[in-house]
């Protein structure tokens, strides 16, 4: 081939080239816009919806609110467990939702299965990370939590309240100078009240009492109180007398809590010395024995207070009230079941020992320090001893009007055990408030709330 004609052809090749739109002979795919990944893409911000106060009547609808801050549709996989309040589970609920970008969606979860009246836990969770776990009712008025009385029930606290009768309360009242004001003076009280064991000495109890000064006769009002602390470091706060003589009020302490378990320093000053708790854990104090158990002396204490408010000259008897939380609740019922005086209203919040059995299964304690002090008690023997302290039997003896509450989130007296009482009331007016976030605590709202229960009932 000569020179001239090897150019031509080269020539003749590049044209060609140039003809197909000067690209390469073996062109690369073109690069295609790749919809993000996502793994890519922002997560989900979810959280769960209150709604009806997590109190449902009928089959509930669980509500969880997922916002797409991405520019572009996202899944929302939803994984909904469901559990008894005694930690079985008993469903898995599980689907993905489309999310559309940049909005949020109400995504509605129902169970596969129907739940009957009770208290129910949930764990969402959406895209594998857990929204949160929480507890429910369902139909609560219809939870039933059958009385368990020993056939002697009745006979047992007419023993104790005999017992008491029989005693000479010997109250002896010091005046809290600091706090008494022109419509109510304040006192220390101290009185009397049944042994710890029959036969035994008189235990001295103390609460404060205010006493208006107009020499008119008043609504009665009683305080009960939570379980104390083993060690208590804080002083302890004493009422003032105010500016409104509205009610004739006690402030209760119990044997070994609150005011007989503070030294002096940790007191108003009242020129007593120091008050000691001989106790140890009230609720395990000769834990099997109903003649001796804490309960037994204290329930008489919270009737030895309205016996004292019996005695006062400003006292109107007919319009009595009596509120108490946790430990307090419970105080309540026992004073409104037992006491000879009849209650025109109570308000327990959020109520201790009630529905022992089931208690027990739901939450740790206090089923922890019975276990700790059954001995050779059976399960059986031990229910029946506690079921003499019960407020779950305590509860059918009321008539009184109820105004109760309690916090689904409770780990402490966990909502089961606050119907159980309350659903065992024979009075039909009651009312019970539920806060779907709290735990274990006093709602800000609930003294306005109950107080506001006891004035439309003021005879």
């Amino acid at each position: 081939m000569t020179k001239k004609l090897s150019i031509l052809l080269l020539a003749i090749a590049f044209m060609a080239v140039s003809v197909a739109g000067c690209e390469p002979v073996n062109p690369e795919p073109p690069v295609e816009e790749v919809p993000e990944t996502p793994e890519d893409l922002e997560p989900l911000k979810s959280k769960m919806v209150i709604s009806d106060n997590w109190i449902f009547e009928g089959q509930p609808v669980l509500t969880i609110s997922s916002q797409n801050p991405n520019e572009v549709e996202a899944d929302a996989a939803v994984k909904v467990y469901f559990y008894t309040d005694k930690k079985k589970q008993i469903d898995i609920v599980e689907f993905t939702e489309k999310v559309p970008a940049g909005k949020t969606k109400e995504i509605a979860v129902q169970p596969n299965v129907i739940l009957e009246p009770g208290f129910y836990k949930a764990t969402c969770a959406v895209n594998g990370k857990i929204v949160r776990s929480f507890v429910f009712g369902v139909s609560p008025s219809q939870i039933v939590s059958a009385p368990d009385k020993q056939p002697d029930f009745d006979e047992f606290w007419q023993a104790a309240k005999d017992e008491l009768a029989a005693l000479d309360m010997n109250a002896t009242l010091t005046e809290i100078t600091s706090k008494s004001s022109s419509a109510r003076k304040v006192y220390l009280v101290e009185m009397q009240s049944v042994p710890d064991s029959p036969g035994g000495e008189p235990v001295i109890i103390r609460g404060y009492y205010l006493e208006p000064q107009d020499g008119e006769k008043h609504p009665v009002m009683i305080h009960f109180f939570g379980y104390d602390d083993q060690k208590p470091t804080s002083k302890l706060s004493c009422p003032s007398g105010g500016s409104s003589a509205e009610f004739a009020e006690f402030y209760l302490s119990t044997r070994g809590q609150i005011l007989n378990n503070r030294p002096a320093n940790l007191r108003e000053p009242d020129g007593k010395g120091d008050f000691v708790n001989t106790y140890g854990d009230w609720f395990a104090y000769n834990f099997g024995n109903r003649d001796g158990y804490y309960y037994r002396g204290a329930f008489m204490d919270c009737v030895q207070a309205v016996r004292f408010m019996a005695t006062r000259p400003t006292s109107d008897m007919t319009n009595l009230f009596a509120e108490g939380s946790s430990q307090g609740g419970a105080f309540s019922y026992a004073a409104a079941a037992l006491s000879d005086y009849p209650f025109t209203a109570i308000a327990p919040c959020v109520a201790f020992l009630g529905d022992f059995p089931d208690y027990f299964d739901i939450v740790s304690w206090p089923g922890s320090t019975a276990r700790d002090n059954q001995g050779s008690m059976t399960d059986e023997e031990m229910f029946a001893f506690l079921s003499y302290f019960d407020t779950k039997n305590l509860a059918t003896r009321i008539n009184a009007a109820v105004i109760a509450c309690s916090g689904l989130q409770d780990g402490t007296c966990p909502p089961h055990t606050n119907l159980a009482p309350f659903n065992n009331l024979p009075t039909s007016d009651k009312e019970m408030y539920y806060y779907p976030e709290m735990k274990h605590e006093i709602p800000s709202d609930w003294s306005g709330k109950y107080r506001k229960f006891f004035k439309e009932r003021i005879k």
